[in-house]
């Protein structure tokens, strides 16, 4: 009888170890796929931008006859003021009406092609560093606009 009364409920030392050993496991899995599910989404929303941005770029192009110098020339047609969602400025490049110096600055693929004719534009993406050669490291992550508008996506998979 006097056993019964020391009898007290709760968990055991082993128990709240294997609780914790639970909850961090299930973190460890959880926070890898809440991050990639973030990248995506933010690669499918720079993805969206851009092709708003080239649809401005080309009425620009329809109305005066020459493509913009700058995108500051599209005023507030620019999404999120020109700012993708990794809080980076827009890249853009007049290729067509540059000088000749700015041949050097073009995107080109890893056979040192220009990517395209008219102009460049594309966002860092996630790293915010970006190389003219869209197979190196610091650009694999870049969202871009290849082939005069044929593709847009990530450059990983131009």
């Amino acid at each position: 009888m006097f056993n019964r009364k020391l009898q007290r409920s709760g968990f055991t030392l082993i128990e709240a170890l294997i609780a914790t050993a639970i909850v961090g496991i299930l973190t460890a899995i959880a926070v890898p796929a809440y991050n990639g599910y973030i990248d995506r989404t933010r690669n499918s929303l720079a993805i969206s931008e851009i092709m708003a941005i080239q649809t401005e770029i080309e009425r620009y192009y329809t109305r005066e006859f020459r493509y913009p110098d700058s995108l500051a020339a599209l005023g507030t047609a620019l999404p999120n003021g020109g700012i993708d969602p990794w809080g980076n400025a827009y890249v853009y490049l007049n290729i067509v009406n540059g000088d000749p110096g700015v041949m050097g600055d073009v995107r080109k693929d890893g056979a040192l092609n220009p990517i395209n004719t008219n102009y460049d534009l594309y966002s860092m993406g996630k790293n915010g560093v970006t190389k003219p050669r869209i197979s190196q490291k610091d650009s694999v992550d870049d969202i871009i606009i290849a082939r005069d508008g044929a593709f847009v996506g990530l450059a990983a998979d131009f």
